[in-house]
């Protein structure tokens, strides 16, 4: 009698999903490449978009310029690390790994989850390295540690929903290189207009609605709140509810696009 044919569905999805993790974890240390993207990529944009434009940009009520902008560069250096998760979920469906996943007796949604999991941990990983190189050039909390740890929380949330609906992409295109292109267009615009650098109302009206709305803004809004001080709430909610609306949308047309992928 062995402990695996007694697992219930919910423990084996679970165990699946950590095998997954496991074995995208383990790619990601093996391969330099993706181990510079991971560590040198954020490093670089604490260190040059602070010491390019902070001597440029002085938002109000603000002293030091790397404590505005680097809950931005949380989401920036997270939304671009997960355009990889597209360009992998095709790699697999090009190489025919996928296929090697769907011979094996495991949940279909675990090689997703595994995914997004697995850059769930990367994430944490890229804030903690982020927060310890602004620090040394003077990024302090300013909320306390109980707000420090909900903005690393928020942040890896974010990068959960970036995770999925990258997968999504790179399901539909299911051509490495094409998902990495579309990813960073699809980020590049969103980074750009939003409260990432700069404040909104430096833009034009027209520019400043779009910017408003952007889910970007909100949650980079929200995380700037948790790490400065002020008033929170508000902020917080609204970027839960956003990471929820885009998680509850991507993760079934996900899991969905999945398995008509792997049935033809």
């Amino acid at each position: 009698m062995t402990t695996v044919d007694y697992m219930s569905p919910r423990v084996r999805l679970i165990a699946n999903v950590a095998t997954i993790s496991g074995r995208n974890l383990h790619r990601l240390v093996r391969v330099p490449t993706l181990i510079a993207f991971a560590t040198v990529q954020p490093i670089l944009f604490v260190v040059l978009f602070n010491y390019t434009w902070g001597g440029a940009v002085h938002p109000p009520g603000v002293d030091r310029y790397i404590d505005y902008v680097l809950p931005g560069i949380f989401v920036l250096s997270i939304a671009f690390g997960a355009s990889q998760t597209g360009v992998a979920v095709a790699d697999d469906l090009a190489t025919g790994m996928i296929g090697r996943f769907r011979a094996l007796p495991m949940a279909r949604s675990a090689v997703l989850a595994g995914r997004c999991a697995a850059d769930a941990i990367r994430n944490l990983f890229v804030v903690g390295l982020m927060i310890g190189v602004g620090t040394l050039i003077g990024f302090r909390f300013h909320a306390g540690p109980g707000a420090a740890i909900a903005a690393v929380g928020l942040a890896v949330a974010i990068g959960l929903a970036f995770s999925w609906i990258f997968a999504l992409l790179g399901l539909f295109v299911r051509d490495p290189e094409a998902a990495g292109i579309g990813g960073l267009l699809a980020v590049i615009p969103l980074i750009f207009v939003s409260s990432t650098f700069v404040p909104v109302a430096t833009m034009p009206g027209w520019l400043q609605t779009f910017a408003d709305i952007n889910p970007i803004t909100i949650t980079v809004d929200a995380l700037r709140a948790l790490c400065l001080g002020g008033p929170t709430a508000t902020h917080v909610w609204q970027a839960l509810a956003w990471i929820g609306v885009l998680l509850v949308v991507t993760i079934p047309a996900a899991t969905l696009r999945y398995r008509q992928t792997t049935a033809t």
